[in-house]
């Protein structure tokens, strides 16, 4: 039952703790397929804290909220909500900077079936967002980017999955002849080429594919290569982007296509310090 005292009172560090440990809890849960009642966790977590249903419910879209800014899965039906108290970043960031914290699903290898993609619409070129600094700062520390793009299995997995599809659409199109030619360019070559596989149109035409994979959501930011931003502007014509998204829960990818700076907005993020 609500505290009656606690109604309309700021939620404490440690009730705010307990709430978004119990959120990844449930996302862990649902991530790796196990089953769970979000209410019989809502009703728990209300006799530890004596908050209200609705309360509750608004503080864990508050962190579906951050989630996604932080290019991390959410928990579905936890639609997100901005406007929360700066509080809830503070908690999520002592949760994130727990050693445990760094669970993630494991990626699936080894398809023996594509997985279930088809390509999808882009998501539009929006303005420039302005965050509130202490979101900024949160972002910045838990860069959404450089943790897909230093996760090896992630990326490997996503670049098979897609291997997998590009074969299969071909031998759909009634072109098996071109399907036997698709290559696992960074599997069999090694990064470098500025590109992962190397496919065709139906017509025969090359299509030089990079793929970019997230477990978050379809606008997570990614990290471009200067090598494959070269490709792009070299080869307009061949050079495809494959963005894979929500690959731990039911994986969904769109397709750029150069030139990129008209898709997404590029900006330099790292300097080549030198002594020469």
């Amino acid at each position: 039952m609500a505290d009656e005292a606690k109604l309309g009172t700021d939620w404490t560090d440690e009730e705010l703790d307990l709430i978004v440990g119990d959120y990844f809890a449930m996302l862990a849960a649902e991530q790796a397929g196990r089953p769970y009642v979000k209410s019989h966790h809502g009703a728990r977590l209300m006799a530890q804290i004596g908050r209200t249903h609705r309360s509750v419910e608004f503080k864990h879209m508050n962190i579906s909220a951050v989630l996604e800014e932080l290019g991390r899965p959410t928990i579905r039906g936890y639609k997100p909500k901005m406007n929360y108290q700066r509080s809830i970043l503070q908690a999520i960031e002592r949760h994130l900077l727990q050693p445990e914290a760094g669970w993630s699903p494991e990626p699936a290898s080894g398809f023996a079936e594509p997985l279930s993609l088809f390509l999808e619409p882009a998501p539009p070129l929006m303005p420039p967002k302005t965050r509130p600094a202490e979101l900024e700062r949160l972002v910045r520390k838990f860069d959404p980017g450089e943790r897909d793009f230093r996760n090896r299995a992630l990326g490997k997995a996503g670049e098979e999955a897609v291997f997998h599809f590009e074969r299969h659409r071909l031998e759909g199109e009634v072109r098996p002849d071109l399907a036997r030619k698709v290559r696992w360019v960074a599997q069999e070559d090694g990064d470098g080429a500025g590109y992962d596989i190397h496919s065709f149109d139906p017509d025969g035409r090359e299509r030089l594919i990079e793929v970019k994979t997230t477990l978050g959501g379809r606008t997570t930011p990614f990290y471009l290569t200067r090598n494959e931003n070269s490709l792009a502007e070299e080869r307009l014509d061949a050079f495809r982007l494959l963005r894979v998204y929500s690959f731990a829960r039911e994986a969904r990818m769109f397709e750029i296509r150069p030139p990129l700076a008209e898709a997404v907005r590029l900006s330099p993020h790292t300097y080549q310090a030198s002594f020469a």
